[in-house]
């Protein structure tokens, strides 16, 4: 049976984590992290939010300024070696935040490459449908296709679906885990988390194809 989600509470920041929110996610084993962004090519789109959630449920959307170039409390978190950064679609995020913050985000885990990597018996890897076999929940994806070049002043539904777009990926990497162990896949998915960055650096310099014949 398929739950409707609820809606949850959450923080919202100016341009970096505030200090006290620093503090209370340095100290956490694991992280999930999403972007919105105006589109899909960094080079053109400007990053608008980006989105934070810990085993505890604690949520955190910061609002970048157009034009920011740093956000030192977000670097600190991003690149902190013990901390797992669980990205759905890592590729796009970690490039984009790079190429906007110049966030070099380690270590990482995607559910979007682990979901291709063990789901076979599927071609539906988005978000939406990995959280409903994995969670039981249904995502609202109603405002996945919006303007959030406004950040200052995003309606309380575009707010809501940006939080809600991280709250449910630490649940689905530890369920992943279990799967990609069970069918002795977990060192190649670990292979693979730590080749995104290289591509994310080919995505900026806009190579394509680099690897085909």
């Amino acid at each position: 049976m398929t739950h409707l989600m609820q809606p949850h509470e959450f923080q919202i920041c100016d341009r970096d984590l505030t200090p006290e929110l620093f503090e209370q996610y340095q100290s956490v084993n694991a992280i999930a992290v999403d972007t919105e962004t105006m589109g899909l090519l960094p080079q053109r789109d400007r990053l608008c939010l980006v989105q934070l959630c810990d085993e505890s449920d604690r949520v955190a959307v910061v609002r970048i300024d157009r034009g920011q170039t740093e956000a030192p409390n977000l670097k600190r978190l991003l690149e902190a070696p013990k901390i797992t950064k669980i990205f759905h679609f890592a590729r796009f995020d970690i490039t984009t935040l790079r190429y906007h913050l110049g966030i070099h985000v380690t270590p990482i885990f995607c559910t979007k490459l682990a979901s291709k990597l063990i789901r076979t018996y599927t071609p539906r890897h988005g978000l939406k449908d990995l959280v409903q076999e994995l969670s039981g929940v249904e995502l609202d994806k109603s405002a996945q296709s919006s303007d959030w070049g406004n950040a200052m002043h995003l309606s309380e539904a575009q707010l809501k679906y940006a939080a809600n777009d991280v709250r449910y990926l630490i649940e689905a990497r530890s369920k992943l885990t279990v799967m990609l162990e069970r069918e002795e896949r977990l060192e190649l998915a670990e292979q693979c988390f730590q080749a995104l960055p290289v591509f994310a650096q080919l995505d900026i310099l806009q190579y394509q194809n680099v690897f085909e014949h």
